[in-house]
């Protein structure tokens, strides 16, 4: 039998302590440990998007990712961007674009877009279609996505869509 490790690390701006085996991958813990369901199983291959979650700051796979790797590090979830009182500029145009379908892929999507913005506030449509580009949607296509993110850019940079 393993023996189970705490990992400690903030998460969604909480400090959190979970307890884990050696080999549980950092996806299961944010979805069976903490309650977090944003972060889906796509592909558990690294190759659809669906589990990012932003660590220290940098979109990660987090079905590739071993819980133990969440040490000390700041993890943010689709649901730590925004609220429903006060939904991140990505979350709301997401939905004013009409972005979100089956809504599968859009956590995955809005931490890929979240991470683009940090790095480039005022990216063209190939970046974003670049940016995202790790990220599949079997549902909307791509137009809206990138209408969305094109248009929380610019409230983010407090300029009108």
């Amino acid at each position: 039998m393993r023996e189970r490790r705490a990992i400690g690390f903030r998460l969604n701006g909480a400090p959190v302590r979970v307890v884990a085996e050696p080999g549980k991958r950092a996806l299961d813990v944010l979805r069976e440990a903490c309650g977090l369901t944003a972060a889906k199983e796509g592909c558990g291959t690294g190759e659809c998007g669906a589990c990012a979650v932003l660590v220290d700051g940098t979109a990660k796979l987090s079905c590739l990712m071993l819980a133990a790797q969440l040490e000390g590090r700041d993890v943010t979830t689709a649901e730590g961007l925004g609220t429903p009182q006060a939904p991140h500029p990505l979350q709301a145009a997401f939905a004013a674009h009409g972005a979100v379908q089956c809504g599968y892929c859009s956590p995955g999507m809005t931490i890929a877009a979240a991470d683009l913005l940090a790095r480039d506030p005022a990216p063209d449509r190939e970046a974003v279609r670049l940016g995202l580009s790790g990220n599949l949607c079997r549902c909307t296509g791509y137009v809206k996505i990138v209408d969305a993110v094109m248009a929380a850019a610019a409230v983010m940079r407090e300029e009108k869509p």
